[in-house]
């Protein structure tokens, strides 16, 4: 379980950024994290024989249908831009964002594995990623070169180590111990509408109405997945209970002896 959550996590972001620089940030973003949830709902129905509740498809096709929406305002705007990637670019890195989306689902699965078994969460994410990592070393070698090309190159290599990987997967790691995969992928839907409004406020991209509508429904599924359940419970009759007056409410105004003989006689019936 921790090899195959070790390969999954040096497979990742190796599929995720490639898929980026081809097919944008946006289109790569939403296609490797809009296809993990789905992933990882089949791997637990496939492996684990769960069952998919209502709630989770509820949620799950709101933040689908939005990143729906996104992706093809996205892709609009796009077109109509700067930076215009090539129709098999486009389709070779939708490919490896549905890879990238995959290797997300089974990594997140087989960590909420080992915390299922008694593994803590720090143990399991520190394991898994810390084995990815290693495997990824020869990538580093091979073209980690341009970090250290300037300060500003090496400071966003330092900021993504300790902020979206170190704080974000302890806090993932966390949030497995007490969801499923499932939902755990579900709720990071809202990556991609993140990434779309960052788009928006920090590198100077518009985006479209159609898009905002895609970022209202990721919303509304993480209001979906994440809003307790009420429940509630109705006061059982206690057998011991009986009514105050001996005879019962049919008998309320009754003498009193003719309510004391009755009483039982109709107690006896009703049993």
């Amino acid at each position: 379980m921790v090899l195959l959550g070790a390969i999954a996590v040096g497979t990742y972001p190796l599929a995720f950024y490639t898929s980026m620089h081809l097919a944008g940030v946006a289109a790569g973003t939403v296609v490797s994290i809009g296809s993990a949830p789905l992933a990882s709902a089949l791997i637990e129905r496939v492996v684990d024989g769960r069952r998919l509740t209502r709630r989770w498809m509820t949620g799950a096709a709101l933040g689908l249908s939005g990143t729906v929406l996104l992706c093809t305002a996205e892709a609009a705007g796009a077109h109509s831009g700067p930076g215009t990637h090539s129709a098999g670019e486009t389709v070779l890195g939708v490919g490896l964002g549905l890879v990238a989306g995959l290797t997300y689902a089974l990594y997140s699965w087989a960590a909420h594995r080992l915390i299922s078994r008694g593994v803590t969460s720090g143990a399991a994410m520190g394991t898994v990623f810390g084995l990815g990592g290693l495997l990824l070393m020869p990538v580093l070698l091979a073209t980690g070169a341009p970090l250290l090309y300037s300060w500003s190159n090496a400071a966003v290599g330092i900021y993504m180590a300790l902020v979206p990987m170190f704080v974000g997967y302890v806090l993932f790691g966390w949030g497995l111990a007490h969801v499923p995969a499932s939902t755990a992928t579900t709720l990071s839907l809202l990556e991609p509408a993140v990434a779309a409004v960052l788009a928006v406020l920090v590198v100077g991209e518009r985006l479209p109405l159609p898009g905002w509508a895609g970022i209202a429904l990721v919303v509304g599924c993480l209001a979906v997945l994440t809003t307790p359940t009420r429940t509630t419970h109705r006061p059982r009759a206690d057998p011991g209970d009986g009514p105050a007056d001996p005879g019962g409410p049919h008998l309320a105004g009754c003498p009193e002896g003719l309510a004391g003989k009755a009483g039982p006689r109709m107690r006896e019936r009703g049993r």
